[in-house]
């Protein structure tokens, strides 16, 4: 059954590791993302050439952002990028289809040059400038523009190192040359070129692979999120007395004065430490400080995650396909419709879960994997060989919902797949699908609850009950708990 690029391109994936690329499923994103920490953080030339391109672009930007950008074809040419799918990784939980940088990225990114990156290669506290930091001042960039931004910004080294293995490793009948737009910065045209390539080429695109080292999941090493959480350590770092004293005083005016006996809240003091940074931007410096003196940190840790994707995305799933592959009734199935489909292929699902071993798939080093968003990614990449179409489903101002499967328009089903532990269980068990099922005009649903212990079996089936829905054939739970391979009882 084919899943990964070495899958649909027929080749080793020794290959690939021993390159050090890393082996993307071409059936949907995984949740990696480049981090451009790395490349600063790394001792390779190459990686230290494209940060230093990075910091060019940036350069080049701000001064364009001095001069004054009113002109909207500007920051269209210059800050407005699709989304580089072709890589396969991302936050998409269908295909490979981002946002990409859009035009709020862009005027965000103009209007705040001079003041995100004021001391652009002067630095005197940090090594370096880094993309980063444009995320860490709530002018709405975000990690997901980061990555994208970085991505577009090194898309020409990607495509030569993607070019390189293809012309070596993969039958010249699964390449072609293909014409990317947008792929180097012309600094005396001011304005982006188009290559050509040799790339594998798939679906009516092109694919693009990516090294292993330049990869993590969740966050970048520098982030918002280890800023506030390492606000009073990162202030006592400030060698400058005055200024360190100055910043407690203003942190503390800004923190209101909780009820007697009581602490002030952590969205209290979130804010404060907010209203902080944007009122002392040094702090932002000295924090970047400790991150560029622990580079082997962030290597170390991004290995980690990637390892982790790899266990749960790959291997896991390599290894559950061909559980599933010995249920030869799980492709004999013969529905009559997406209902009959979805209901079907999850109780098989269920039965192998729950009684071939495969729960594995949930775990990572013994722990279970509790995060919604990987476990519908898991649940994706189980759906092959039918002839139904299963999509993320559009917004359509009500939130969107976890999958439809469909054939043709009369014929949907919405699948909700969710924790135990989730602490929104029963409102959405109440309300949720059912808004979902009108405003996707259908009738037909199936809730999929995935539980780890006695204590969330126990959590459900009270919900259920509370609801009075405890006995519906479209209610399927699903136990990942640890077995023993003698009594398949719970550890």
């Amino acid at each position: 059954m084919k899943i990964y690029f070495s899958d649909f391109f027929d080749i080793s994936p020794d290959d690939l590791e021993q390159y050090g690329a890393f082996n993307v499923s071409l059936i949907n994103d995984l949740p990696l993302f480049i981090d451009p920490f790395l490349l600063f953080g790394s001792k390779k030339p190459e990686y230290q050439n494209l940060h230093n391109e990075i910091l060019d672009y940036l350069t080049f930007l701000k001064s364009k952002s001095a001069e004054g950008i009113d002109d909207i074809s500007q920051i269209k040419s210059w800050y407005i990028f699709s989304e580089v799918k072709q890589n396969w990784f991302g936050y998409s939980k269908v295909g490979n289809s981002g946002s990409g940088l859009g035009e709020k990225f862009g005027r965000a990114m103009s209007s705040s040059m001079h003041i995100v990156f004021d001391d652009l290669r002067k630095e005197k506290v940090t090594q370096s400038s880094h993309l980063e930091k444009a995320g860490l001042f709530e002018i709405g960039v975000g990690k997901d523009n980061i990555s994208d931004f970085t991505t577009n910004l090194i898309k020409h080294y990607l495509l030569n190192y993607t070019e390189t293995f293809a012309k070596k490793f993969i039958d010249p009948a699964q390449l072609k040359v293909v014409k990317v737009d947008k792929v180097y910065f012309d600094y005396d045209l001011e304005r982006w070129m188009p290559k050509e390539f040799t790339l594998p080429f798939i679906f009516n695109d092109f694919v693009i692979l990516t090294p292993r080292d330049i990869l993590t999941k969740d966050d970048n090493w520098i982030n918002s999120n280890d800023l506030r959480g390492d606000f009073t350590r990162i202030c006592n770092s400030i060698q400058n007395d005055q200024l360190r004293n100055e910043i407690f005083n203003y942190f503390q005016k800004r923190l209101p004065k909780p009820p007697k006996n009581k602490k002030n809240t952590q969205k209290e003091i979130t804010q404060a430490i907010q209203a902080t940074i944007r009122q002392f931007p040094e702090i932002i410096k000295w924090y970047i400080k400790q991150k560029e003196e622990n580079k082997e940190g962030a290597k170390n840790i991004s290995k980690q995650k990637v390892q982790e994707v790899e266990t749960v995305f790959i291997h896991q799933i390599s290894s559950f396909v061909e559980t599933l592959l010995e249920q030869t009734q799980f492709y004999e199935i013969n529905p009559q419709s997406s209902y009959d489909e979805a209901l079907q292929r999850i109780a098989f699902l269920k039965q192998v879960i729950e009684t071939n071993d495969g729960y594995r798939l949930f775990y990572i080093d013994g722990k279970p994997i509790k995060r919604e968003e990987d476990l519908q990614i898991i649940y994706r990449l189980t759906w092959f060989a039918s002839d139904f179409d299963i999509n993320r489903e559009v917004n359509n101002g009500r939130g969107p919902v976890d999958y439809a499967v469909s054939k043709g328009s009369k014929d949907k089903t919405l699948i909700e797949f969710k924790l135990a532990s989730n602490s929104k269980l029963k409102q959405n068990l109440a309300k949720q699908v059912e808004i979902y099922e009108q405003a996707n005009n259908t009738k037909n649903s199936v809730k999929v609850i995935l539980y780890f212990d006695n204590s969330e079996l126990r959590k459900v089936n009270k919900i259920l009950k509370e609801l009075k829905i405890e006995n519906k054939p479209d209610i399927i739970l699903i136990d990942a708990g640890r077995k023993t391979s003698a009594s398949n009882v719970r550890q």
